[in-house]
């Protein structure tokens, strides 16, 4: 196959119907390779040390050599690139220190361009919830849906920083959608690419990426970095197909084939934010998802699965009562809606309009807020995509944006237009 069949192939399971579709064929390939590595809920290196050594966001705990592949049978080494997995020090939503695992990939190949090499720092879209899907476990056997995008961006002399995001690889759970904790996170895997000792980027310029989940993780670290980061030198950032209103995003789920995200949000935002106790509003289907859903990962049989078995249901089939209707549930949600700051740096943000997950919509809304408040944005849809082929649409034009920030030119955005 080729590099842009396979690019095409690996864009379009963005969709959780093309994992639903996918995953099997993907796991049987799988059985084939040879001796995986430790999963991350039995690797020690996942597991932090308690209490945490005295340190400061982005500081690395620990890291290690690893391999990155976009060959999920052989699991030949990408050619050319040396990669570690990192455990390191980031926050939760609410400020405290946490450990958060993570990956960093360098290109052999001298940097030649002006200046330091560049360091993409990736938020990924949304893999699920159990550790068995973190990126920084996925990449090492070829098995992950984002990895030639990764690529590209190597081939292009670029590094990159892939977070985990809080609580998938390492212990607790993982905060699904929260972006205060997804934003951090990726700021945080940012510091400690650059504090990396055999890395070589110290002061590096910085681009942040993401789409759908990551477009969240993009763009809460994009209005963050001047006040949580303000070291790092943000140059540009790419986010598509962003969540930015997650009450919003919750009505168009609601009795739609994709309700499972939902799920997993409410999961992610219990886990952030013990005392909304999602379980107290939960019936007994409600509660055997719950229990399921913990662990569940899109690119396996379980997670496919649930997205079938749940679609088109509504979150009253789960529920004695409606948590988003709660003045509890409401605070964190809007406390986690993007929009209340401009990013410092300047914004592609990019949507496709016939997106049945992420509502165009909200994301309009979005582009507009930060307009209003003097951010630099440049606002793409695309006509006639939905959010996978709006992701595959996009990543040429992310490509392209970020590569005229790193080389200085500059971007007046389309917010008077």
């Amino acid at each position: 196959m080729s590099i842009t069949a396979r690019r095409v192939v690996r864009a379009a399971v963005a969709s959780c119907v093309g994992l639903a579709m996918t995953a099997a064929a993907l796991q049987g390939t799988a059985a084939a390779a040879p001796q995986a590595p430790m999963s991350p809920a039995e690797d020690p290196f996942y597991q932090p040390p308690s209490p945490l050594p005295a340190g400061a966001p982005g500081d690395v705990i620990r890291s290690r050599s690893a391999v990155f592949t976009v060959d999920p049978v052989s699991r030949s080494p990408y050619g050319g690139v040396k990669s570690w997995q990192v455990l390191y020090r980031s926050q939760t939503a609410d400020g405290q220190p946490n450990a958060v695992s993570g990956m960093v990939l360098v290109p052999t190949k001298e940097w030649t361009g002006e200046g330091k090499r560049p360091l993409v720092s990736y938020g990924v879209g949304t893999r699920g919830l159990g550790d068995a899907c973190a990126p920084s476990y996925t990449l090492t056997q070829g098995l992950d849906y984002e990895e030639l995008f990764i690529a590209d961006a190597l081939s292009r002399g670029w590094a990159v920083a892939v977070t985990d995001m809080e609580g998938l690889g390492t212990p607790g759970q993982h905060t699904y959608e929260v972006g205060n904790s997804q934003g951090r996170a990726l700021l945080d895997v940012t510091r400690a690419a650059q504090r990396l000792p055999d890395a070589g980027l110290g002061g590096s310029p910085v681009g942040l990426w993401g789409y759908s989940q990551g477009g969240t993780t993009a763009g809460w670290a994009a209005e963050l970095a001047k006040t949580y980061a303000p070291e790092l030198a943000v140059k540009g950032v790419f986010a598509g197909g962003v969540p930015a209103d997650l009450q919003a995003v919750a009505k168009g789920l609601d009795g739609s084939p994709f309700i499972a995200l939902m799920f997993m949000a409410a999961v992610g935002y219990d886990a952030a934010y013990p005392e909304l106790d999602l379980e107290k509003y939960l019936n007994d289907e409600g509660r055997a998802l719950f229990a399921k859903a913990k662990d569940m990962c899109l690119v396996s049989f379980d997670g496919p699965l649930t997205v079938v078995q749940t679609a088109f249901k509504h979150i009253s089939d789960f529920t004695t009562s409606d948590p988003l209707a709660t003045p509890e549930w409401q605070r964190r949600l809007d406390a986690n809606r993007l929009g209340s700051t401009a990013p410092s740096a300047p914004v592609l943000q990019t949507q496709a309009v016939y997106d049945e997950i992420i509502p165009a919509g909200q994301a309009d809304t979005l582009h507009k807020a930060w307009c209003a408040k003097g951010a630099n944005v440049t606002w793409k849809t695309y006509t006639y995509a939905e959010h996978a082929t709006g992701m595959l649409w996009s990543e040429p034009d992310a490509m392209a944006f970020l590569s005229d920030r790193f080389a200085g030119k500059p971007v007046t955005g389309n917010c008077a237009a």
